[in-house]
């Protein structure tokens, strides 16, 4: 979410808070995760609720009065953690997208040192100037992290690998995602994989289908 840093504390505030109201509206929660809260409709035996914390936001009175609300009579709940209300409605709405969002103040090469350190110490914030090209790698960066990326090399049998071209795929991406997005026919063609890098336990480490890879590894895929 780009902002503006000249605006100042309570103007750069009310378009951060009216986008976010927006998408709140919509069912796009930011920068929180889905709430710990075991939810599933029955057909019969009334309302099942529980909770394995202390809860001082929610009771199980409240719950019952927000179920009802949604014509539920039946249902098994149990909190895991200290909920509001409104996120136990998140869970019985059920379609709410929760992710991530970085806050990019622009514009830092107009405002005082003071002001960018302020801003910078902020949570889920990072300060740039684009004219100037400033902090622009770190955004990259950082980016890079909430998203969750990964990018992997590739290597022909008997050659370097090749550091120009990386796949990039999303963190936890297992060796028959690599096949996929190289060619769609390959998973079926594979015999194994040869991997460099920091998940496997020593290099080159010959692994299946199911290994799951890290960032910066190496791999050559082996056909039958």
């Amino acid at each position: 979410m780009m902002l503006d840093a000249t605006k100042g504390e309570v103007q750069s505030a009310l378009p951060r808070s009216l986008l976010e109201k927006e998408l709140e509206s919509v069912g796009i929660r930011l920068n929180k995760h889905k709430p710990n809260i075991y939810f599933k409709p029955k057909k019969g035996g009334g309302i099942s609720f529980n909770s394995t914390v202390t809860l001082t936001q929610c009771s199980e009175k409240l719950v019952q009065l927000i179920l009802h609300e949604y014509k539920i009579f039946n249902a098994e709940v149990l909190f895991r953690e200290d909920c509001s209300p409104d996120e136990f409605i998140d869970v019985i709405v059920g379609n709410r997208v929760y992710m991530p969002c970085l806050y990019v103040y622009n514009k830092i090469d107009q405002i005082s040192m003071e002001e960018v350190d302020r801003l910078a110490r902020k949570p889920n914030s990072v300060v740039i100037s684009c004219g100037m090209k400033l902090n622009l790698d770190y955004l990259l960066e950082m980016l890079w992290e909430y998203l969750a990326l990964t990018c992997i090399y590739t290597k022909k049998r008997g050659q370097r690998p090749d550091f120009t071209d990386a796949i990039i795929l999303r963190k936890g991406a297992s060796v028959e995602h690599v096949c996929h997005r190289i060619h769609r026919s390959l998973a079926s063609q594979f015999k194994y994989a040869l991997v460099w890098g920091t998940s496997t336990k020593y290099s080159p480490q010959r692994v299946g289908l199911t290994h799951t890879m890290e960032h910066e590894d190496v791999i050559q895929i082996v056909k039958k």
